[in-house]
């Protein structure tokens, strides 16, 4: 039991110090001030992995160290990033937890972005205007052009990603033995991957559109 959770403790750390390089590395800036960063993708593979508590830990742990360290936003961008990484991953992880398949993962990613959209639409209603120091009202005109997009796009992409790597990392933490064998590992599905790399190159178009690129 005791190393059981030595070795879950070394794999949450290990899962936000990969976050953290994500998002400090991959910054792409998408429309206005809103970046997109990868991190969410690690943070999910780590709620599939062990459960929506850990990917609230990780969420937390990197937000935290984010806010010391490359943000400039302070405590608002703290929170507003806790509040996206948790409303996807710990959502994904939780229906993941209860159904372990390929139709699991697939409804816990499309309930996570669903929810992360809807949460950000709120939060951004809510915080944003003290963050830019701009009437409510003049948020409110960039909810529907600029951040419901962007939050879109972003868990498109977090959620094909995640569908695409997951099992390669796991296998690999697997021979670490970082984590348990599972009794039945499943496939990866085909038509599931196919439709995963191409919401990946239509969500780069679609930033590339955005950002006036083409």
């Amino acid at each position: 039991m005791h190393d059981a959770k030595i070795k879950k403790m070394t794999t949450i750390a290990m899962l936000c110090a990969i976050s953290y390089v994500a998002m400090f590395t991959v910054r792409i800036p998408v429309v206005l001030f809103l970046k997109y960063e990868p991190k969410d993708v690690i943070i999910a593979i780590g709620g599939f992995m062990m459960g929506p508590m850990a990917a609230f830990i990780v969420s937390f742990v990197v937000g935290l160290i984010e806010m010391f360290t490359v943000s400039d936003t302070g405590i608002i961008g703290f929170v507003m990033n806790v509040l996206s990484s948790c409303s996807f991953a710990c959502v994904a992880a939780l229906i993941y937890k209860y159904r372990k398949n390929i139709k699991g993962a697939v409804a816990g990613l499309v309930a996570g972005t669903v929810t992360m959209v809807s949460v950000m639409l709120l939060w951004n209603y809510l915080i944003t205007p003290l963050y830019m120091n701009v009437p409510r009202s003049e948020v409110i005109k960039l909810l529907v052009p600029a951040i419901l997009p962007f939050n879109v796009l972003k868990g498109f992409l977090n959620s094909a990603i995640t569908f695409l790597i997951y099992k390669p990392v796991v296998g690999a933490l697997r021979r670490t033995k970082l984590i348990a064998s599972a009794k039945n590992g499943g496939k990866t599905s085909v038509g599931f991957s196919i439709v995963a790399v191409i919401v990946i190159i239509t969500c780069i178009l679609s930033v590339l559109v955005l950002k006036g690129v083409i």
